[in-house]
This record gives structure tokens, C-alpha cells and sequence, in this order.
């Protein structure tokens, strides 16, 4: 295999010590960075899988997930960025033990966020009869980023989603202390209050949500 070789060496020929420190620093120090920028991490990253296309395309989950086990926070995203673009409408049932394992492992809130969103929320968009088991696995686990993927994977939904899902899943983790799942929670019913406000004043008004989750739910209703 050419293509991962081939992005570690463009990523450390054009590394930057003092951008590492700083993005390291602005993620809690939980990751190291290469202190490559996202508009230039991007064009590198698309270059070396230009060049290495067909490797990618017919082995898009084993390069994604060694991609993951890396150090650098830089792979991470890359990863991430395969399995978004090589996958959509071409999951099968399996992947959602690949998805949980991208969850639970390297987590933080720039990961999560996105395999929420673009991941698992086409996953299940694509195997919709799945999304009672997952909701319920991934919501009764002990993990906080499992708890908090399943309030934000309808984000990209609009119209097309499941507010009865959502205020359930809202309902039973209202009471966390989890800054990360108080947010989440004002920020999915923020994202569908613009496609029916009334339903999440509606319901924010009758929930007893966190001070932070109703801040954030209700922060552009007027």
C-alpha cells in the first residue's frame, strides 16, 4: 500500500512545530498535530489520494481505520474524510461496529460531531430499520460520545426528521451534567427549530431541560 506512507510523508514534509503546539493546546492537549491547517492538510490530502485513487476506493474502511489508530489528530480527520465521500449509500449492516469504534476511540467534539452528522446520520438514513437498535445501544451506553452521536445524527435531516426520536433521546439524557450533552441537546433542537420552531418551543417549554440545553435551543427563535 502506497497511499498512507505516502500521506504521512507529505504531512510531516510540511509540518509546522508552532501551529502543532497551538492546535494541540486548543484541543485540551488530548492530540498530537502535525500543525498542518485545514485548507492545506485539504489540498495535500486530495493530492495523495488523486494519486493513489484505486487503493482508496477498494479499501476505503481497512485505510480509514489505520488511519484512526495513528497519533496525529491531522490522520484522524483524514480518515474521516474517506469514509464520508467513499461510503455514502454504500454501507453495509457491519459498519456500524466501524462506526462505534470511530466513536469511542481518539474522542473529542470535532470528531464526534462529524461522524455524527455525516456518518452514522447516513447510515441510518440508509438502514433505516436499524435505527431503534443503535438509538437504543448507543443512548443506554455508559459512554458520553455515544450518548452525544445519537441526539446529533439527525442534524442534516430538516424535514425529514424524527422529532418524536429527538425529544426522546433529549428527554433521557436532560439531566446529565455533561457539558457535551447539554450542548448537543440545545443544538439539535436548535438546528430543527428552522424547520419548526413552534414544535421546539413546544416542547422546551414543557421539558425541564438544562439551563444550557434551553439557552441553546432557543437562541434564534425570536
Amino acid at each position: 500500500m502506497n497511499f498512507i506512507p505516502s500521506l504521512e510523508k507529505a504531512f510531516t514534509e510540511n509540518s509546522n512545530a508552532e501551529n502543532a503546539v497551538a492546535m494541540s493546546k486548543y484541543m485540551k492537549n488530548n492530540f498530537q498535530f502535525f500543525g498542518i491547517k485545514t485548507e492545506e492538510r485539504r489540498q495535500i490530502f486530495k493530492k495523495i489520494w488523486i494519486e493513489n485513487q484505486k487503493e482508496v476506493s477498494d479499501n476505503p474502511r481497512e485505510i480509514a481505520l489505520f488511519l484512526y489508530s495513528k497519533k496525529e489528530r491531522e490522520l484522524h480527520y483524514c480518515a474521516l474524510e474517506i469514509l464520508i465521500k467513499s461510503m455514502k449509500k454504500n454501507y453495509i449492516k457491519e459498519d456500524i461496529q466501524l462506526i462505534e469504534k470511530i466513536i469511542i476511540n481518539n474522542s473529542w467534539w470535532d470528531s464526534v460531531d462529524v461522524i455524527a452528522k455525516f456518518i452514522l446520520g447516513d447510515y441510518l438514513q440508509q438502514f433505516p430499520l436499524e435505527t431503534n437498535a443503535v438509538i437504543s445501544h448507543f443512548s443506554n451506553s455508559e459512554n458520553m460520545w455515544l450518548n452525544r452521536s445519537v441526539i446529533l445524527f439527525q442534524l442534516g435531516y430538516k424535514e425529514k426528521t424524527n422529532f418524536d426520536l429527538l425529544k426522546s433521546v433529549c428527554e433521557k439524557h436532560k439531566t446529565s451534567t455533561e457539558f457535551f450533552i447539554q450542548k448537543a441537546i440545545g443544538w439539535a433542537l436548535r438546528e430543527f427549530a428552522k424547520t419548526d420552531s413552534e414544535a421546539v418551543e413546544n416542547f422546551v417549554s414543557v421539558s425541564k431541560l438544562k439551563k444550557l440545553s434551553k439557552k441553546e435551543a432557543l437562541k434564534n427563535i425570536k
